[in-house]
């Protein structure tokens, strides 16, 4: 019996980029182990960011959404990257690529994790912070995939920290009562415990070598990307200006102020901009209140910013459906805007 696996030849246009599949492998995953950076989110055939064609070979497509891949669509040899198995040497058509995406490709490795602290920052915020047993490459605003290995549970999580802290990684994480992952963080995962992280993932990262201006736009757990662009672009010198919308509920829910006005004071030309959609009397609030969708709205109307934007929004699926448009709307060129939701898992 042989142990040979079979492996076929896939070729991406127009970009002409070549790689291998593995049999029983989606191309995703040859994709991301290759170091080929294709456009993806959900990794689970739920949101079709990564939809091609297939222009030649034989193809084959495990469960996927038909909200992703409608049935129309299927028919004309339309495909979902992260669902599609190959069967012979095929040529695919990518529908949606980002040329300076794929010269940033990182392959995605595994790598064996110990947690070293979990600190409460708010009544439903924490900072989780673990060591890994060799130095992770990635990029501001990635994420990695985190396992438990003895509950079986994997998660994804975006790192807050700047990419140049070796083995060090820093995770934002909203608990929800029944977070598959977020509930073992008070008292169930104590410093020490195992896990693997496997990664980078993701497209919403920090571009460089720009200089208009970049919004960062947040809610919740948002903050953990996000706070890992700014701390990157204050690390690389860089002077553009800078407007950090941020949305929460009441003051209670807003953290890491300290460091925030730290930041300001690095930053040439930053602003943060807080707003509370429930403020109440005890809050004492005299700063923006309404939905941050609302406040980046009226912002961008009273105090234009020059020069072409660069607009990452990173938090609940509700708050980014509700920021894109405001950004369209706001002139915000649709190829400069990046973002990620935020979707929580239960058991």
């Amino acid at each position: 019996m042989s142990d040979v696996t079979t492996t076929y030849k896939v070729r991406f246009e127009p970009v002409g980029i070549e790689m291998d599949v593995e049999e029983g492998e989606t191309v995703l995953d040859a994709a991301f182990r290759q170091g080929i950076a294709l456009m993806h989110g959900c990794k689970e055939g739920q949101c079709g960011s990564c939809k091609s064609r297939v222009l030649s070979g034989d193809v084959e497509m495990l469960k996927y959404s038909t909200f992703a891949l409608p049935d129309y669509e299927r028919e004309t040899e339309h495909v979902l990257l992260c669902k599609m198995h190959a069967f012979s040497d095929i040529e695919v058509e990518l529908l949606n690529f980002d040329e300076e995406l794929l010269s940033h490709a990182i392959a995605v490795k595994s790598f064996d994790a110990r947690l070293s602290k979990v600190t409460a920052l708010t009544h439903d915020i924490r900072l989780l912070e673990i060591e890994l047993d060799k130095p992770m490459k990635f990029f501001a605003g990635q994420y990695v995939d985190l396992t438990l290995p003895e509950a079986g549970i994997t998660r994804a999580f975006s790192m807050a920290n700047a990419p140049v802290e070796g083995t060090h990684l820093s995770f934002i994480i909203k608990k929800y009562p029944n977070g598959a992952f977020s509930s073992q963080l008070d008292g169930a995962l104590q410093p020490g415990a195992v896990l693997t992280a496997k990664g980078p993932y993701g497209t919403c990262y920090r571009r460089e070598n720009r200089s208009g201006p970049m919004l960062l736009i947040g809610g919740g757990s948002g903050m953990s990307p996000l706070w890992s662009m700014l701390s990157d672009h204050v690390q690389s010198g860089d002077q553009r200006p800078v407007r950090f919308f941020y949305g929460a509920r009441t003051r209670a829910d807003l953290f890491m102020l300290d460091e925030i006005k730290a930041m300001t004071a690095a930053l040439p030309d930053f602003e943060f901009i807080p707003a509370l959609s429930h403020a109440t009397p005890d809050d004492q609030w005299d700063g923006e209140t309404g939905f941050i969708h609302e406040v980046v709205q009226r912002r961008l109307r009273t105090e234009p910013l020059a020069g072409v934007i660069d607009a990452y929004a990173c938090g609940p699926v509700p708050m980014i459906d509700a920021v894109l448009p405001v950004l369209q709307m706001a002139n915000v060129e649709p190829d400069h805007i990046y973002f990620d939701k935020f979707t929580p898992a239960t058991r």
